[in-house]
């Protein structure tokens, strides 16, 4: 029987978790598996039915919208990993706007020496730490769609966005731009907010590569990880399943690697005077560059030790962390996404870990699952790790 659910934007959902999951407890004092609070919790995804498929609900996330207007103080940071030198910088979600700074995205200005000398607070609100996707930021619409409900005085949240290396108008003062298993930033932010807040239940929330960093930086931590749940959204698990997969198409090829590949280049443009310091970099190379992998081989390749973009995909893959995993995570897909493939997800993998469970729709595209009237559907899925706060 032919299915017509997505005429009317109805995707389906699978689920992958283990028989015997983890128990949460409640604000309320119960108890129940991780699964069924994640079942209980996200609403059933119906999407606009004019984005049938992923192609659509992908590249409609191109258009340009106002989406929730989030205001920021910008925190620069020193490195304090001897293998990773450099600065790297922080989007606190503010209350009260300032004066415009037109070397900062949108509402977003730089902390005073004063503020900063203000920062910390022995409240015990919750507090959300988000990770954007590839040469994004703390300006991304699907980011702000997704923490501004978090961020309302009813709901009572706090939150800020580590920027990737080199990504939202932030300074490059090394070579080495970001890469996947970069998580040596988020460890220091997180031990740093444990000091300045000492009684707030931190949470992560990642997207597309940023998802990829925090499930690596979970991971590494083990039971001793000081997030007390995650969320990661559209990511690619298993970046050289997913890279060999958009390279077999036409349009994978010619449209999504051409334009992430130009993504990444913008940057590469914008800090190439610090990068090609690295002696290892062919800069005739780099500007030839059309596709991502082209731009993983010759920036990333070089900057980081890898002989090859494979052995880069591998090494910084988040499929092999998910099982070393300890605590709450919630992982959203699509499996029409485009770049972050089905092929990719690792289904088994969920089913063993009972710390984790994954929720993968049927349709919703690569950071999209757009509702009528603009609205992400995620939005409403991700907020499951309000079980705690």
């Amino acid at each position: 029987m032919v299915d017509f659910s997505w005429i009317y934007g109805h995707a389906k959902t699978t689920w992958a978790h283990p028989t015997t999951p983890i128990q949460l407890t409640t604000k309320s004092g119960d108890e129940v598996p991780l699964s069924e609070f994640c079942k209980d919790t996200i609403p059933e995804c119906h999407l606009n039915p004019l984005l049938f498929n992923g192609h659509l609900q992908t590249c409609y996330t191109a258009i340009k919208a106002e989406g929730p207007a989030l205001i920021y103080k910008r925190k620069i940071f020193e490195s304090n990993d001897i293998n990773y030198p450099g600065q790297f910088t922080v989007d606190f979600v503010a209350r009260e706007s300032s004066p415009k700074d037109v070397t900062l995205p949108e509402r977003t200005t730089y902390y005073s020496e004063r503020e900063i000398d203000q920062i910390g607070s022995l409240d015990s609100k919750p507090m959300i730490i988000a990770l954007h996707g590839l040469s994004g930021g703390s300006h991304e619409l699907y980011l702000r769609y997704a923490i501004a409900p978090l961020l309302t005085p009813e709901a009572g949240w706090e939150g800020c966005v580590i920027n990737a290396r080199g990504c939202s108008m932030s300074k490059l003062t090394t070579d080495r731009l970001f890469n996947a298993r970069a998580s040596w930033d988020v460890r220091q932010l997180v031990k740093w907010l444990r000091v300045k807040f000492p009684n707030r239940h931190l949470y992560g929330m990642g997207f597309s590569l940023g998802a990829t960093i925090l499930t690596n930086y979970v991971a590494e931590e083990g039971s001793s990880c000081e997030l007390k749940a995650a969320v990661v959204i559209s990511s690619p698990w298993n970046l050289e399943v997913s890279n060999i997969v958009l390279q077999s198409t036409w349009v994978g090829l010619n449209l999504y690697c051409r334009v992430l590949g130009g993504s990444v280049l913008k940057l590469f443009e914008i800090h190439s005077e610090q990068i090609l310091k690295n002696p290892l970099i062919d800069e005739k190379k780099v500007r030839s560059v059309r596709f991502l992998y082209e731009f993983d081989r010759y920036i990333q390749g070089p900057t980081w030790g890898y002989p090859t973009e494979g052995a880069y995909y591998r090494d910084a893959s988040s499929v092999d962390a998910l099982n070393n995993v300890r605590i709450p995570l919630l992982a959203i897909n699509a499996e029409d996404d485009p770049i972050a493939c089905n092929e990719a997800i690792p289904y088994e993998e969920f089913k063993l870990n009972p710390f984790a469970v994954l929720c993968a729709t049927s349709m919703g595209g690569h950071l999209g699952w757009f509702q009528i009237g603009g609205k992400r559907w995620f939005a409403q899925a991700v907020r499951f790790i309000e079980w705690r706060s």
